[in-house]
């Protein structure tokens, strides 16, 4: 916990460093947007964002990761970062508690990020990224996936006396070669593959893909399909993502801003998107933004941040 504290405040010092040296720079943004070839100038396609509500659990206070239910109407799952229990939070839009589950046959030693997926079968799971690794001494690191639980209004519960979940599936992860820190998790809709994009300092970060073999006993290897910089000052210091529910755009985030790409017309294998250039827009202002998500009908994002009682940001599609 402390050392990613102490990981935060470096980047935040870089981040002002930077900045101040860009302001002082003659001709300073015109030449930042020649050296960045893969930033698109278009104009986003989304509103400015607004605030639906206020986390009101005491128990939600470094929220990493956000998931919009596919099953339950209005529903978003959340947790806290490493130092927490293996507990996920149900809220909605309001920030309203709906419920604290443990999960079970989970631990969290730094939990990054959650995605919801919906099977061909209708049922609807929850994945968990234990993919921090700040150090950079974790070998291997673990997705678990747990069906989601169902909220039952009447039924009380907090992070002192949570409901238990099913037992969770979990799939250790092998990067070859490289002991990444991430904090963006992301399950296609259509096919279940999972992505991992990883938090760099410097750009660009690295895109996984890895494949669902959940229970195994042996690692995946995660596969990498490329590089993604974003249009920022540290273009791969990415903490969270999402893809829509029709497949054919995905979010990311960082503390500045969000950053969609859209997969082209025509295109059937959803790995081109990750070739496709950033257009960047505003999820709020967060104070410590490490969770965005689509809504589940994929017109708007919603995005919190780290904190107790923090605000929840909707920013909708024009």
């Amino acid at each position: 916990m402390l050392n990613k504290t102490i990981a935060k405040i470096f980047a935040f010092v870089i981040l002002v460093f930077l900045s101040v040296g860009l302001l002082l720079s003659c001709g300073n943004a015109k030449s930042n947007e020649r050296e960045r070839p893969d930033v698109d100038q278009v104009q986003s396609t989304y509103q400015e964002p607004k605030i639906t509500g206020r986390i009101k659990s005491k128990d939600i206070v470094e929220s990493s990761g956000l998931a919009g239910s596919k099953c339950q109407a209005g529903v978003f799952w959340t947790h806290n970062d490493s130092g927490d229990a293996a507990q996920i939070f149900a809220i909605d839009a309001a920030g309203n508690d709906l419920g604290t589950w443990k999960v079970n046959g989970a631990e969290n030693r730094d939990w990054e990020d959650i995605a919801a997926f919906k099977d061909t079968s209708g049922q609807c799971f929850l994945y968990i990224g234990e993919i921090g690794n700040n150090e950079g001494k974790r070998d291997r690191t673990l997705i678990y996936r747990v069906k989601e639980p169902t909220i039952a209004g009447g039924v009380s519960s907090s992070g002192k006396n949570p409901l238990p979940t099913e037992k969770a599936e979990s799939l250790s992860i092998d990067f070859p070669g490289i002991r990444p820190n991430s904090e963006a998790l992301l399950v296609h809709p259509g096919t279940g593959d999972i992505y991992i994009v990883t938090k760099n300092l410097e750009p660009p970060a690295s895109v996984f893909k890895i494949t669902p073999r959940f229970g195994e006993t042996a690692a995946v290897k995660a596969k990498k399909l490329g590089e993604i910089t974003v249009p920022a000052i540290l273009g791969g210091l990415l903490t969270g993502g999402d893809i829509s529910a029709d497949g054919r755009r995905l979010v990311l985030c960082d503390y500045v801003a969000g950053y969609e790409l859209v997969l082209p017309d025509g295109a059937v294998n959803f790995d081109y998107i990750w070739n496709q250039k950033p257009v960047k827009f505003d999820i709020g202002d967060r104070r410590d933004g490490e969770a965005v998500t689509y809504s589940a009908d994929g017109s708007s994002v919603f995005a919190i941040s780290e904190g107790k009682n923090q605000p929840i940001f909707e920013t909708r599609r024009r």
